[in-house]
């Protein structure tokens, strides 16, 4: 079984971070590892994850003092990684668990169904039969139009990129997190985008992977506002500008 770490980057996440969920998944999935990073949190968030990995061996714990956002504080996880890195795949997932973590055995299985290892997995919220993917109707109706552009930038047939759940093998992470992101909101198109410059168009379909997940939800307090999406376009330019 291929060795999987995830990134779960925390900003003020005092009230939200479900504790308990961690320690449960802990207990039943004592080969998948886990990289909290308090992202210059100014409430306890800090103080919560530090007690979170002082008895759990698979947890670990990096403190940012200055506030990057959610791509600076991923970034800085996978480069924290590099030097001593004994992991295959690793990956990020958003700290409120929109995607709830029962899902992460199901991404990996889905590497190990493969004959070859996909590089770039994104976990996918499609609304099918037997699925629980609770979305408000307008984000789902916006994101369906935004994922056609980013398709037609990227050239390649992409559903979802912005579902929270990611796992990036260890031959290209380091390489498509070395520079600092130009983007904020979209720093995983911007991602792809990196990729797809480093082996080609032609290449994408072979080593990326979609994983329609089971359960998705919205969650209350999230940090991005209705006004957010609104710098979507501005993003995207700057990324078919740059890549």
């Amino acid at each position: 079984m291929p060795r999987n770490l995830f990134i779960i980057p925390c900003y003020n996440e005092e009230k939200r971070l479900r504790v308990k969920e961690f320690l449960k998944f802990s207990k039943t999935q004592k080969e998948i590892h886990i990289l909290f990073v308090n992202d210059g949190s100014t409430d306890k968030t800090a103080a919560i994850l530090q007690e979170l990995c002082i008895d759990v061996s698979q947890f670990t714990f990096l403190n940012l003092e200055k506030n990057e956002g959610k791509s600076g504080a991923i970034r800085q996880g996978v480069l924290h990684l590099e030097e001593n890195n004994t992991f295959d795949y690793i990956g990020y997932l958003d700290a409120d668990l929109a995607t709830p973590l029962t899902e992460i055995p199901r991404l990996i299985s889905e590497i190990e169904k493969r004959d070859t290892s996909p590089l770039f997995i994104m976990g996918a919220r499609v609304k099918l039969m037997g699925t629980n993917i609770k979305r408000k109707v307008w984000r789902h109706y916006v994101g369906r139009v935004f994922a056609t552009f980013v398709s037609k930038m990227l050239k390649i047939p992409v559903y979802d990129t912005q579902c929270g759940a990611k796992l990036i093998h260890k031959s290209v992470v380091f390489n498509i997190f070395r520079e600092p992101l130009i983007t904020k909101w979209l720093f995983d198109v911007e991602l792809i985008a990196r990729l797809e410059s480093i082996l080609g168009v032609d290449k994408m379909e072979e080593v990326l992977l979609e994983v329609p997940i089971r359960q998705w939800q919205e969650i209350e307090g999230s940090k991005l506002k209705p006004t957010d999406f609104l710098k979507a376009p501005f993003e995207l330019i700057k990324i078919w500008r740059h890549y």
